[in-house]
């Protein structure tokens, strides 16, 4: 068990955490707002709070990040059937081609115009480096889930397991 004091009060984390499990689990379950909270002698309100507080998509807009990869065409398809509007799917060599003859100048404008866009999601999955994944979570203003596809530097193609990426999407479809 976890407590922390607040004031006069000694508040037992663990309870809280198990507590607020029970609730979305019973509400997975089916259960309405006003079930759990009368059969958890709880408000109505507090839980609808806790919902909205977690909530990560409800209808809003996706995007997808992943590079370098070998599978494109199929992450691709597979980002095109769950809805996913912002794509930016790359192999190694497409990688490299966005730096290639341009100037620096003209290709910050592009890396800010690709920012821009995925800003306007909601959620964006990143299947990258270690290092990709902190830029993302820095430079976008929604929320990030990040899968580690190697180590920083990538170098050459990482094949992305499909069944990853659906396992990933799979609690925001349907939603």
């Amino acid at each position: 068990m976890e407590f922390i004091r607040i004031g006069e009060k000694l508040i037992n984390l663990t309870k809280i955490e198990e507590t607020i499990r029970k609730i979305l689990h019973l509400r997975q379950l089916g259960l309405s707002q006003q079930e759990v909270a009368t059969k958890l002698l709880l408000d109505r309100t507090f839980i609808s709070r806790l919902e909205t507080m977690g909530a990560v998509r409800r209808g809003g807009r996706m995007g997808l990040m992943a590079f370098p990869v070998a599978n494109k065409e199929e992450l691709v398809a597979m980002a095109n059937s769950f809805g996913i509007e912002q794509q930016l799917i790359l192999s190694d060599r497409e990688r490299w081609q966005l730096v290639e003859g341009k100037s620096g100048l003209d290709f910050f404008h592009q890396v800010m115009d690709l920012i821009e866009q995925f800003r306007r999601c909601d959620l964006v999955l990143v299947f990258c480096s270690a290092k990709w994944k902190r830029l993302a979570e820095a430079l976008l203003d929604c929320e990030v889930l990040a899968v580690e596809i190697g180590s920083t530097p990538i170098s050459g193609d990482v094949y992305v397991d499909p069944k990853e990426l659906e396992k990933v999407l799979e609690p925001f479809i349907n939603v």
